[in-house]
């Protein structure tokens, strides 16, 4: 934990003055709180026995003083209000930088494991209590350690045995404390974890409300959404009988601090160890003293939010991207698209089998090379590993014979088009999203790529043209015209080597036809790698490689692979089957 509170601690140094500043003003306004009960005791002691000339004057005096130290409070309290804020959402805006940014770091088997409403949780609500807290924490103690200081100090000089009347509850108040105080951190964590998977359930029901709704299942939704409701309710009343044991214990220690004080001021009185200006004055501090008490049990509550969020933060700080770029990687420049595997396997890290096994496969530059088989037999893995978005098991796989680990990813994906069946379309227009590909492209290359992707038309014909909003995920365009878009951009981005993941299997045949005719112009003169279930897409492949669970079984042209009267050919067979059978 003290590494942790030391790293976080370290948010602050961009903002240094600023925190500096805002522990100065916190303590000369709790300063000024101090100061006023000062006043009325030299009223009470002093100023009462003046004659009334006098007397009237000294008030005066005293008015016009406390007057300004008010104003002067007022504006330190703003400076604490107003620049304090604006440095806990900097820093708010900074760790909302740094997670996002490692967020784009890690593989794709993070994400295979993770729901989208908990990460959001740990960017969104998490933060914000972070940062409540370190606004608000290091000013609530330093005001409240110097009221109880000074108060302590100032009881001690009026009266010794109303301090020690006073201060006998004290350690019974701190074990209380102490003893509630694990409990309630434990059960704010578990606050965390809940509204985290609420987060994730309803981000789950809004992404497929178009399936929820087109099997009526509203009803399913909302009894799912209720059992996380409860569970996120009873964790809530776990760390809520916590907390309320916590407050109502330290509230009443405090009262009864004050119980004790009247008790013990009242036997003074009547003992002469008391005097009744003392005794008043006394009780002034003692509220002065119980407030920051209050504040403490606060500063408790937001503490177990901010720092469980904090903890959940580093979570995911701590997790290294599985795929990086090695210590000296270079640039890989001036790509033909030779493609080399040598011995590559592959499966996953939960998994028991391998996906592919000693795949050995030389793909020459500018060849348009087809992938066939059942699923599940790794056509998809085989295409991600070139992208490294996955890493092989064991052997290695080159580009213009250099080992793809030794490049950057960067420079490696720069050189990578990916057309998938699942397009995804950002929020924005068609421009944007086509732009995608290339960032800062003009509006001519944008519109160049569109003809190319057989889009410009349909495009010209939305109300906006190329300014059309298009919704989440491109929900106003059809299949064909999204996956249109997709090409589109990857036209922009002109890379050498290209991967088409059943790019055309969603289709109907008119728009299949009109992508298919894009897929195979932006393949053209291009390392093209292409999965595909309708093998009229691939027939014209320069080779065709049928990837069984052993690996690869057959390759060739799909003349060569019909002749062999294999597995390809059998595919082939049942498809036809298929297609001319009577409906």
């Amino acid at each position: 934990m003290k590494d942790n509170l030391k790293r976080l601690a370290g948010y602050y140094k961009p903002y240094l003055k600023t925190f500096i500043a805002d522990m100065i003003f916190a303590m000369l306004s709790a300063g000024v709180t101090l100061v006023i009960p000062l006043v009325v005791r030299y009223i009470t002691q002093t100023v009462v026995y003046m004659d009334g000339s006098e007397a009237l004057r000294t008030i005066l005096i005293l008015a016009a003083a406390l007057v300004v130290l008010v104003i002067f409070q007022a504006g330190c309290d703003y400076y604490i209000s107003n620049y304090g804020h604006v440095m806990g959402a900097r820093i708010e805006y900074d760790m909302r930088a740094e997670i996002f940014s490692h967020y784009q770091k890690l593989s794709f088997s993070f994400y295979d494991d993770q729901k989208v409403g908990q990460l959001l949780s740990r960017i969104t609500s998490d933060l914000f209590d972070i940062t409540e807290l370190l606004h608000h924490g290091p000013e609530n103690i330093v005001i409240s350690v110097i009221k109880i200081i000074g108060a302590l100090i100032i009881l001690a000089a009026i009266s010794p045995w109303l301090t020690l009347a006073a201060f006998c509850l004290v350690p019974f108040m701190l074990a209380y404390a102490y003893s509630l105080n694990r409990r309630m951190k434990r059960a704010f964590r578990q606050n965390r974890e809940k509204i985290a998977e609420i987060n994730a359930q309803i981000e789950d029901n809004l992404s497929g409300i178009r399936v929820v709704k087109s099997f009526a299942n509203e009803d399913i939704e909302r009894e799912k959404f209720k059992q996380g409701n409860d569970r996120f309710l009873q964790a809530k009343r776990n760390s809520y009988f916590y907390m309320g044991s916590y407050n109502a214990g330290l509230k009443a220690f405090t009262t009864m601090i004050n119980v004790v004080v009247i008790v013990a001021g009242g036997v003074g009185i009547t003992q002469n160890w008391v005097d009744v200006t003392d005794f008043v004055t006394f009780l002034l501090y003692i509220n002065v003293f119980t407030e920051p008490v209050k504040v403490l049990v606060d500063f408790t509550e937001q503490f177990q939010n901010g720092y469980s969020g904090y903890e959940r933060f580093l979570e995911i700080l701590s997790i290294e991207p599985e795929i990086k770029d090695r210590e000296g990687a270079v640039e890989l420049k001036d790509v033909k698209g030779t493609i080399d595997f040598k011995n590559v396997s592959f499966k996953y890290s939960d998994g028991a089998d391998s996906v592919l096994r000693n795949i050995d496969l030389h793909v020459e530059a500018g060849e348009y090379v087809a992938l066939v088989g059942a699923s599940g037999v790794g056509k998809t893995t085989l295409c991600s590993l070139i992208t490294r978005f996955y890493e092989p098991t064991s052997g290695t796989i080159t580009v213009d014979g250099i080992d793809i680990e030794d490049v950057t990813l960067k420079s490696l994906r720069e050189h990578i088009g990916v057309v998938a069946q699942d397009v995804y379309l950002f929020m924005g227009t068609v421009k944007e999203n086509i732009a995608y590909g290339k960032p800062g492209a003009s509006d001519e290359e944008i519109i160049e790529a569109a003809k190319n992707a057989n889009a410009h038309d349909f495009i010209m014909s939305l109300p906006k043209g190329y300014d059309t909003d298009i919704g989440q995920r491109g929900v106003k365009l059809s299949g064909g015209q999204k996956q249109r878009l997709s090409i589109a951009r990857v036209f922009l981005k002109n890379p050498p080597i290209l991967i088409f993941d059943e790019a055309t299997s969603a289709l109907d045949n008119e728009s299949e036809q009109v992508v298919q005719e894009s897929l195979e112009r932006l393949a053209k003169n291009r390392t093209a790698f292409i999965i595909a279930h309708r093998l009229t897409t691939i027939e014209n492949a320069e080779e065709i490689l049928v990837l069984t669970d052993s690996g690869i079984a057959e390759r060739g042209t799909h003349a060569e692979l019909m002749a062999m009267d294999g597995a390809y050919a059998r595919m082939v067979k049942i498809k036809e089957q298929h297609a001319f059978a009577p409906s």
